[in-house]
């Protein structure tokens, strides 16, 4: 096996981080450029059924602004030098892409390339099975090296590469994107702690809950910190105890009831959740942005209930019993029984735990930003 030389590996190593940059690939086309000699080195990425292509470029500011609207105008809807049709992984020279080119590609030619002094140019394309399209083009002033074309070939396959995990990433991006969408609508989130309660890590579901609620907060020191100084003193027992047994049980606890939080404290269980070892501790969270009231009022609405009805129905759903909630309603055992029967038959439901499931399946467990 052929260990890259030190030139190459100039080449090679921002290549495969150049994703991770931003401006995308800046190092890799900015060293391409200077080890070929040519004005200007351009990356193009097109996404399949996009209307734009995305171009990263090195070198002199050429296309000009006018001569991008002029490519815009004129040949924004055609393949000015036949991109789609190249051979996927094969270097072309600018006079191979217009042997076969028809009148409105040559005056694309003619028309840009031209006038801005780039009359040689080098380009290869590059194509990943999920539909992405990259294209690498070099242009100079001067005729290009033979050796120019070898060292493009040589960085196919690590273009190849880069490509694949530039559509995985945007294809996990997107999933996420849809995830977070999806956990918005019922404040589900995560938190990772370290061993002192000192948060790690956590999703952007999180981030805006800690911005609102009062019920849990990221203290000074970064330390996670509910208002409850009860809890507080459990969740830091709990971590504690996970940062030794990393096999034991996760734990649920109630930060508040309006409106109504839980949150569910487990050891790491995912390695790469871990940040670098430092994390022992998840705290899973289910808020709601909610109040009491607000909730009552969307009860209302989807199921017809009274004012009297709806308050009762919402500490049932929360799964406190007929009694308690007689008591925390200030009825008799045989007013909370009446409520209890007008609620279910107006909901369908056919005791309190069928009913809690129809209030938790339903629109009102939603919570609208």
């Amino acid at each position: 096996m052929r260990i890259p030389n030190l030139g190459e590996t100039e080449l090679l190593v921002p290549l495969h981080d150049g994703m991770f940059e931003k401006p995308m690939w800046d190092t890799f086309l900015k060293r391409l450029k200077l080890a070929t000699g040519c004005e200007i080195a351009t990356l193009l990425v097109h996404a399949p059924d996009s209307v734009s292509t995305i171009q990263l470029s090195a070198g002199a500011q050429v296309p000009s602004p006018q001569l991008r609207a002029l490519f815009k105008d004129r040949f924004g809807a055609r393949e000015p030098l036949q991109s789609r049709s190249m051979r996927e992984g094969r270097v072309y020279s600018l006079a191979e892409l217009l042997e076969n080119a028809d009148e409105g590609q040559r005056d694309f030619a003619r028309e840009v390339l031209e006038p801005a002094g780039l009359t040689h140019m080098r380009s290869v394309r590059l194509r990943d099975p999920s539909g992405l399209d990259a294209w690498l083009v070099l242009f100079a002033r001067e005729p290009i090296a033979s050796s120019v074309s070898a060292m493009l070939t040589a960085l196919v396959p690590h273009l190849r590469v880069a490509l694949r995990v530039l559509a995985r990433l945007e294809q996990e991006r997107a999933r996420a994107s849809m995830n977070a969408g999806a956990f918005s609508h019922i404040d589900f989130g995560w938190i990772a702690v370290d061993r002192r309660c000192q948060v790690v890590d956590m999703d952007e579901q999180a981030e805006r809950f800690l911005s609102r609620t009062g019920a849990l907060k990221q203290g000074p020191y970064g330390r996670l910190t509910p208002s409850s100084p009860k809890i507080d003193r459990e969740l830091t027992a709990l971590v504690k105890d996970f940062a030794e047994k990393p096999d034991a049980r996760p734990r649920g606890v109630n930060l508040s009831q309006d409106p109504w939080i839980d949150i569910l404290v487990s050891p790491v269980r995912v390695a790469s959740l871990s940040a670098g070892g430092k994390a022992v501790a998840v705290v899973y969270f289910r808020g709601d942005q909610s109040s009491s009231a607000d909730r009552c009022q969307q009860l209302i609405d989807v199921f017809k209930l009274t004012q009297a009805e709806a308050r009762f129905a919402w500490s049932l759903a929360q799964g406190i019993s007929i009694a308690d909630a007689a008591e925390k309603h200030g009825l008799t055992m045989e007013s909370a029984r009446v409520y209890s029967k007008k609620i279910y038959a107006k909901t369908g439901a056919k005791g309190q735990v069928d009913f809690m499931r129809r209030v938790l399946t339903s629109v009102v467990a939603l919570t609208v930003h």
